[in-house]
């Protein structure tokens, strides 16, 4: 059970409070894992009352219990106005007195990135910061993006330092507090089956997929300012590489964890501008019907310029350089509009030597491939050749699968609800560190910058619900292999995709 606290949101009046956090909140309640003493305080510049943001919270109906909404508290505030925080210190005082918190608070920053540095420096200034205010912990949760390029992230990484001490930094990726993401390492270090195949002499590369059916709905604006390179490469999919290639920690706790994750990242090859214009491609999804109904352009998306160079696909071939790693092709891919929302791994294993059976292979079949789907459906799915029954030896891939869903009768929890249990508790395994962040940055930056400078490279257009540019697929085709195509069969909801 974690310490007595509260949980003081900026931000609290957007999306994110009540589509995310409130909920995550309510189902850590269910499961018995609130502090006996809790409370909310959410913050924001539009002018609630308590009873106005319990209202706000619950109007889609979720069926809150009495005691839980009595939980939640607001104060209206401007966050770029310094006096507002000595406000703000009077409100903590008095739910501190009436929940008996003893100074326990965590400051969760839901706001624009533009804001992050300006409520750290007023938290600061009102000495929110620090124990000496009502004794206790004080912790900063920042949600992405953590800066837009390697000098902002370094420059905010500064800022944020001058005011907290990195151990009371938790910067959130929900890809993280995903189960799946999380039992990779379990999965990795708790069997003596696959470790010893985990490194270059087996494995002939990895993939990581992760796409989305979505386009940009109403982040338009956002959007054509950040593409799917900062969006999603630099931080989720980064993460995902670093958990299937790290060494094994010294121990389980956060630091070396951490560690781990930060070398793999300082090994990635940095790409030269003949691997950028090699093995990158950006595209960006053009007009196209989708079961009849006409999908509007990229270009055509409310706030998007009609000349945007954006990239709504991105895919990339690279390198760890390293022991375990040396040789082995990494490849990304990530986009909107491609046919359903799925992120998975899939761990490529070398052909056997000799092929035996290569003039009786089905088009599939002898290739071994592991699977770990991150979401939706999440699990684990192991492919290998047997011989199909009957006369002679048809050789035909099968499969063993296995659903984290059938580990519990209940639902797996959100990511949410693992995060903000995580920091409640001090566990910080599965939030990014300063360097680490640093460190993707680095190898994202000459990137941005090559685009940024030779118009010559290209953004490949890609109809609506493909799989990206064909150009992608040459990533694959020079190494003698093809991207995994997940869901082929789909449902009616593209969103749901069978392991």
């Amino acid at each position: 059970m974690p310490a007595d606290q509260i949980l003081v949101i900026f931000g609290a009046s957007g999306d994110l409070t009540g589509r995310k956090l409130i909920p995550a909140l309510y189902a850590l309640r269910q499961r018995d894992l609130l502090p006996e003493n809790f409370a909310v305080l959410g913050t924001g510049r539009t002018e609630m009352s308590d009873d106005e943001f319990r209202k706000k919270m619950d109007k889609k109906g979720e069926g809150y219990d009495r005691e839980f909404i009595k939980m939640l508290h607001y104060i209206s505030m401007d966050p770029q106005n310094p006096e507002n925080y000595y406000q703000l210190r009077e409100r903590l005082r008095q739910l501190d007195h009436d929940f008996k918190v003893k100074g326990n608070y965590i400051f969760y920053l839901a706001t624009p990135p533009l804001l992050y540095d300006t409520v750290a420096e007023g938290l600061a200034a009102a000495g929110l910061n620090h124990s000496e205010f009502n004794g206790g912990l004080k912790k900063l949760i920042i949600e992405k993006p953590f800066g837009y390029d390697l000098a902002s992230a370094q420059a905010l990484n500064v800022k944020l330092r001058q005011y907290f001490d990195e151990s009371q930094l938790y910067r959130i990726d929900h890809y993280l507090g995903k189960e799946t993401a999380q039992n990779i390492l379990v999965f990795r270090f708790a069997n003596g089956i696959f470790e010893p195949l985990w490194n270059r002499n087996y494995i002939d590369h990895i993939q990581v997929t992760s796409s989305e059916s979505i386009g940009v709905e109403n982040r338009g604006g956002y959007y054509d300012t950040a593409g799917a390179l900062r969006d999603m490469v630099q931080n989720h999919l980064l993460q995902l590489v670093a958990l299937a290639a790290m060494e094994p920690p010294a121990g389980f706790d956060a630091d070396s964890i951490r560690n781990e994750t930060v070398k793999v990242f300082q090994s990635i090859k940095p790409l030269s501008p003949a691997d950028i214009r090699r093995n990158v491609i950006r595209g960006q999804y053009i007009g196209s019907k989708i079961k009849g109904e006409t999908i509007k352009a990229y270009r055509e998306e409310k706030a998007v310029a009609p000349d945007s160079r954006t990239e709504t696909f991105v895919a990339l071939k690279f390198f760890i350089d390293n022991w375990r790693w040396g040789g082995i092709p990494f490849f990304i891919r990530t986009g909107k509009r491609l046919p359903t929302r799925v992120t998975e791994i899939v761990v490529r294993f070398k052909n056997t030597p000799h092929r035996l059976f290569r003039s009786i292979f089905d088009e599939e079949a002898g290739t071994n491939q592991l699977i770990i789907r991150i979401q939706p459906d999440e699990g684990i799915l192991l492919r290998f050749s047997l011989k199909q029954p009957g006369s002679g030896y048809q050789v035909k891939n099968a499969s063993l699968d296995f659903h984290y869903s059938s580990l519990s009768d209940g639902k797996l929890p959100e990511a949410y609800e693992r995060l903000i249990y995580d920091c409640m508790m001090g566990d910080s395994t599965l939030y990014t560190r300063g360097d680490a962040l640093e460190a993707c940055w680095k190898f994202i930056d000459p990137l941005l910058d090559a685009w940024k400078k030779d118009d010559t490279i290209k953004v490949y257009g890609y109809p609506s619900g493909t799989w990206g540019p064909e150009e992608a697929d040459a990533l694959l085709h020079s190494n003698g292999q093809t991207w995994r195509y997940p869901c082929k069969n789909l449902t009616d909801d593209e969103n749901y995709c069978e392991l």
